[in-house]
């Protein structure tokens, strides 16, 4: 998953990318991202303006794996002269993205962009407009994680995914993604209950139209449109998430989704 240079230094990053690129070659994807703020903010880091040092990331990422010797000083790191022992390696960098600056940044400066997992399909409509208009006319892979359950009894297969769908939706930097789908959802309550351990009630709040519009949940005739939907809105790969029983994996891969 993403790799946040908020927490890890790039140069370590693409270190690890590149050795992996060595025993995998052509299956290696680096993907960078800011990282949840909750998550940061846990850690006592201060994310809220990873704009400028996603730029400096990705420019350090970029040179070494062109083989460059890098040195740099920027706002936020600076190196003295460091490249990859292996040389120059072909891994394609995927930015993690949800907020305009940073999803221009992807269409201008990335191979690729990931969307996060809970994305509305409207909303994934949204986001990749704001790649296109940083792409300016250049192609950029788009994957997007779509949560997913399969069941041949909708309300079982929505039940699986209340839980996460609680603990993610409840970020304010959801809003966008939630008004986009038109979800009516109590965010404030929702944290409450996540916070207290109440997920009896957090898991209420989750409603079956939330789950259909922010998933890929229920029949298989059901997650096979949610799939389609998706794939409508511009993701080149759909990438299957929050799934961890086999069974489910196989009846969900043979219904279309890219990767496990």
């Amino acid at each position: 998953m993403a790799v946040s240079p908020f927490t890890v230094h790039p140069v370590q990053a693409v270190m690890a990318a590149a050795t992996l690129d060595e025993m995998f070659h052509g299956r290696v994807t680096l993907c960078f991202g800011a990282g949840a703020p909750a998550d940061l903010n846990a850690l006592s880091i201060d994310g809220t303006k990873p704009l400028r040092m996603m730029r400096e990331t990705l420019k350090i990422a970029k040179a070494l794996l062109q083989g460059e010797t890098v040195r740099y000083e920027g706002e936020h790191f600076s190196i003295s002269s460091r490249s990859l022992v292996v040389g120059a390696r072909n891994v394609p960098i995927v930015l993690a993205a949800s907020g305009p600056g940073m999803l221009e940044l992807a269409g201008a400066e990335a191979d690729g962009v990931l969307i996060s997992a809970g994305a509305s399909v409207p909303f994934v409509k949204q986001t990749l407009e704001h790649v296109r208009r940083g792409a300016k006319g250049r192609r950029v892979q788009t994957h997007g994680l779509v949560y997913s359950s399969i069941d041949d009894n909708e309300r079982t297969a929505n039940d699986r995914l209340r839980r996460v769908l609680s603990i993610l939706l409840r970020g304010p930097h959801h809003r966008a993604n939630l008004d986009a789908a038109g979800s009516r959802l109590d965010q404030e309550k929702l944290n409450r209950a996540v916070l207290d351990d109440d997920w009896q009630t957090a898991e209420s709040l989750i409603t079956d139209d939330i789950v259909r519009q922010h998933t890929a949940s229920g029949t298989p005739s059901q997650v096979a449109e949610r799939f389609e939907m998706y794939r409508a809105a511009g993701l080149d790969d759909v990438v299957i998430a929050g799934v961890r029983d086999a069974a489910q994996i196989s009846r969900l891969l043979k219904i279309g989704g890219s990767e496990p």
